[in-house]
This record gives C-alpha cells, structure tokens and sequence, in this order.
C-alpha cells in the first residue's frame, strides 16, 4: 500500500534533496569490490559580516544563508529579538553573506568569552548564553505523545538528505502534530540556526512550538533552543550529561531517543500528556534511513 504523503503539504520549508547544488553522485565500489554509485552532500565555506566586520567562516551545504546567518547572530547573542536588521546580503559567487543593522554591536567582548562546544566544525556558545540558563523562564506548554508519535513518523518518512545521503543534521520546527519548517546542514549547530532565523524572520512565537533535531542532546543545542525561547526539545538520538543538567535548570522538556513508539524524558517531564497508548504506535522500520546510509546521530 503507497504511503500517505499529503502531510509534506503541511511544511512552510522542507528539503529539497534532488537539488544539484546541495549534493552529488559519486563513484565507488563497496565491500565486495563491486563498482557502486551513492549520493554525497556539498560542503561549501560561507563568510558571515555583521555589518563591516568579519564574524566567521563556516561550512554549510549552502542553502538558506540568510536563515543561517541571522541565526548564527541571534543564538550568539549578537542580536536579540526585536532587533532591527536592515537588510541581508548574500553573494553566491564570493560565498559571502552580511548581515547589515543601523547600529554597532559588541561582538568583539563576546568572543573574548568564548567557549568551544561539542558541535561539528566551529560550534560555539558564549559564557553570557549560559549564565541565561539560571535565569531563563520557558513558557508554559504541553506535549502530547500522540503530537509525538506523530511528528516522528512524519519527520522520519520526509525526502531529506538525511535519509537519501547521509553526513548531515536535520532540524524541524514543529507545532503540535505538524512539521513546519525542516532545515539540514553538515554540523547541527547550523541546521539549528537556520531555523533561528527563520523564525526571526517571520515573528514566530516560540511558545508555540516544538523543536525536533536528529542530532544528540548536547549542552549546546540545549542552549540554543532556550535561546529560541522554545519549551520542548526532541531528538531520536541519545543526550550528554551537560546537556541533561542544562536543560532542568532551564526547565526545558528533554526527550530523546525517539524510534517508534520508544522515547526517553529526562527533563520538563510534567510537560508530557500520555493521550495515545505506545502499543497502538508501529515501531519504526529500516524504511526511515536509506540502506547504507552513514549514522551521524
């Protein structure tokens, strides 16, 4: 039986994996010797100005650089919400995209503070980001494991680069039972920003939402999506201890390692609504991740 895809109408922003200039097809052989043909991301250096001043150069599949670069900003603490950002340019061809603002900001005392995260390539989060943690107040919310049940089949059966090539993070943002916006990159912490200025872009209020990543826990993206001002944070992979710790002194709604019907909370449990009975729930088939597709959860 054809499986129902008419939720892919439901997303604002997906991936787009049979785009030319976010992967390739590359020759081989596998282990048998036999010649085989598989599907390979782009990586590609991008250089982000905050106004005339050079931020940082990072390695991204290339798509949505404006999202990318805003959200570098915001989740850096470079610019807050409500900010007024004047315009964003990107050139394709010098790989250079500036973020222009009517006032100066005070970037250089940031890095001065910086601290290196656990994050593929250059993630880095800042000491001011996480002393927010003691003081931060998420808004009230609610997940339903019937949302979550849900919001993994539909994530985990969407055409992404995850699923087609491997090496490569996803992020959703989601309401309820809906994905809306699905973002991917190399590092996670890219994916993540892609969709911090997405939703900077279009006054999103976070209240609302549900963040997913298919990447792991980490304090890092535990941070970011107390940035966000999001209250629940998904992934299908595992947590680190830091990560763990940050987020119940955020009180932010930690599961993870959610397959099928399994799924584990270690933070915000009293967020969690159990409205659907796991048995009711198909565990999740080899049919979400491509056959010899490489894990980088």
């Amino acid at each position: 039986m054809a499986q129902d895809m008419t939720f892919l109408d439901d997303y604002l922003v997906r991936p787009d994996p049979a785009s030319a200039r976010l992967g390739a097809t590359v020759s081989g052989i596998d282990q048998t010797g036999a010649p085989v043909e598989t599907r390979v991301v782009t990586e590609r250096a991008l250089t982000l100005y905050l106004n005339a001043r050079e931020i940082v150069t990072m390695m991204t599949i290339g798509d949505h650089p404006d999202a990318l670069a805003l959200g570098y900003l915001l989740n850096q603490n470079m610019l807050k919400r409500g900010d007024v950002v004047d315009a964003v340019d990107y050139d394709e061809e010098l790989e250079v995209v500036v973020v222009r603002t009517p006032h100066e900001t005070n970037f250089e005392d940031k890095l001065r503070k910086k601290t290196l995260t656990s994050g593929c390539a250059q993630g880095t989060a800042f000491g001011d980001l996480m002393e927010a943690i003691e003081t931060v107040r998420l808004p009230a919310a609610e997940l339903r494991t019937s949302w979550l049940y849900a919001l993994t089949a539909k994530i985990n059966t969407t055409p992404s680069l995850y699923l087609s090539a491997g090496a490569i993070h996803g992020c959703v943002l989601c309401e309820r039972d809906r994905p809306l916006v699905y973002m991917e990159d190399v590092g996670r912490h890219n994916a993540v920003d892609k969709v911090a200025g997405w939703m900077f872009r279009n006054d999103v209020d976070p209240g609302r939402m549900i963040f997913y990543t298919t990447g792991r826990l980490t304090s890092e993206m535990v941070i970011k999506t107390v940035r966000m001002g999001i209250p629940v944070l998904v992934s299908r992979s595992g947590f680190t201890e830091w990560g763990v710790e940050l987020a119940r002194k955020a009180g932010l709604t930690l599961v993870g390692r959610a397959r099928g019907r399994r799924f584990v909370a270690l933070a915000g449990q009293d967020r969690i609504v159990f409205d659907q009975d796991p048995g009711s729930v198909a565990e999740e088939g080899g049919g979400h991740r491509r056959k010899g597709a490489d894990r980088d959860e």
